[in-house]
């Protein structure tokens, strides 16, 4: 009896140490980085208090920084949801073709980010890429899709949205058809108009397919890391650099791994307050079958 009842934590054991050696141990490490001078190379760690995250706050590139995530958080969660709203209203119906299309949308989400950032760095290139090739057909002028600073994070941000799409998608299909089917036909007896039909049913039925949707979306946003690295690198004029990257570039290319450490603290507090707001605030209005 005795055993059967420790053996349970023996199951999952495995499960919690990894978790409290790759996930946990490094969190604290961190923190405890964060306080301290070091340059990843001398074995000497220098204790600076509150120095480097003073440092941070202080530096206008770490805020632009800041502006740089939230805006790229906001705008590719904000896109990727809408689209995929629509085109999952436009995609839930039977047949071949229709399923054929969900499978080449929902395509884009499998490929490696490496791959999708190499394809996008020749359709966005300024002098030879598709996009642009598409413009000088219609008769307008080319766009620096990458290398201009007022265009660079939204470009960056279609990439993001374009990969998204797929995925947010078959949630939201996956979402309508659990939608009761007698509910719309109450509506439909009622003569209730289509967009009312979506306000109050559709809508409030989907809230927990969207609120799932939301979440990843906003913690995969604020740490996008490959496409900035190997497309723009921060730049031009430090207008597509985020937390990651940042913390990336001044921990590993800098080897300020204090400093580097307090922003990934900073990171750490930023998704806590946000994921906190968020089912504070949102997680009261979705509506459970």
């Amino acid at each position: 009896m005795r055993s059967a009842k420790w053996r349970p934590y023996f199951f999952v054991a495995p499960a919690i140490i990894v978790f409290l050696v790759f996930f946990i141990q490094p969190i604290f490490y961190m923190i405890y980085l964060s306080f301290h001078d070091w340059n990843f190379i001398s074995p000497d760690k220098t204790f600076v208090g509150l120095g480097n995250f003073k440092d941070l706050l202080s530096d206008p590139m770490f805020l632009e920084v800041i502006r740089n995530t939230l805006m790229y958080t906001f705008f590719t969660v904000l896109f990727s949801i809408s689209l995929a709203l629509l085109m999952s209203i436009w995609l839930n119906k039977q047949g071949w073709m229709y399923s054929f299309v969900q499978g080449a949308v929902f395509s884009p989400h499998i490929i490696s980010l490496v791959s999708i950032a190499m394809l996008w760095m020749w359709i966005m290139d300024a002098d030879y890429g598709l996009l642009n090739w598409v413009l000088s057909l219609v008769g307008l002028e080319k766009v620096p899709w990458l290398t201009d600073p007022n265009t660079a994070l939204s470009s960056l941000i279609i990439i993001a949205v374009w990969k998204n799409i797929g995925y947010f998608t078959l949630i939201i299909i996956a979402g309508l058809q659990s939608i009761p089917k007698h509910l719309y036909e109450a509506a439909a007896l009622d003569r209730t108009p289509p967009w009312r039909r979506f306000a109050k049913i559709t809508f409030p039925m989907l809230s927990p397919s969207l609120f799932f949707l939301t979440i990843i979306g906003i913690l995969d946003s604020i740490k996008v890391f490959e496409t900035i690295s190997i497309i723009t690198k921060g730049g031009p004029l430090n207008s597509t650099n985020t937390l990651v990257y940042y913390i990336y570039e001044n921990g590993f290319i800098f080897f300020k791994i204090g400093y580097a450490s307090a922003a990934g603290v900073i990171l750490l507090v930023i998704l806590s307050i946000l994921t906190l707001l968020y089912f504070k605030v949102l997680s009261k209005r979705v509506h459970y079958q």
